[in-house]
């Protein structure tokens, strides 16, 4: 699907550009809120985990090697257990702390995702390719038996992100 031409997804109805950009990310900040992304991004060194992002279990912070429990891939349970999947990936760590979300607003999120000095360093070209094409954000779709994916798909992220980026990039 690609949101050239679509009205319900890059134009949503709006006609002033500014209102349009700002409803543009309200749809993509339904990825970057949801538990999928948000555990990841915590206000604390403290991990998240699950639907209600609790604290990891066993203790998980910042600081520890996400490889003593998590491996390279997902790895589905065939023992029984609270959960059915352990989630993995090559590169499986919690974001940098400059790069919390949770506790933000919508606003606070997307002035934060603007600011390279927030953001891993990007530029808004180089944040469209991390959302649309980063293979670790690509998890968020495929996390592992038991696990609710994250909101659509990594390429409508990827659309609604340039769309965001092509009407101004404003932010709620």
């Amino acid at each position: 699907m690609s949101i050239k031409g679509s009205s319900k997804i890059g134009g949503l109805g709006i006609s002033d550009p500014p209102e349009r950009s700002r409803a543009i990310f309200g749809e993509v900040a339904k990825v970057l809120t949801h538990p999928r992304c948000m555990n990841c991004h915590p206000a604390t060194d403290r991990v998240l985990q699950g639907k209600d992002s609790h604290p990891h279990q066993p203790l998980a912070t910042r600081q520890t090697p996400c490889v003593t429990c998590h491996t390279d891939r997902n790895f589905t349970l065939h023992e029984p257990a609270s959960y059915r999947s352990i989630p993995g990936h090559p590169r499986w760590m919690a974001a940098p702390i400059e790069m919390a979300w949770e506790g933000k607003s919508v606003g606070e999120i997307c002035r934060q995702i603007k600011d390279p000095d927030r953001n891993g360093g990007r530029n808004l070209s180089l944040l469209h390719e991390h959302l649309a094409h980063d293979d670790l954000v690509a998890w968020g779709w495929q996390p592992g038996e038991g696990r609710d994916p994250a909101p659509g798909s990594q390429e409508l992220l990827g659309e609604l992100t340039q769309a965001w980026i092509d009407t101004g990039a404003q932010c709620p």
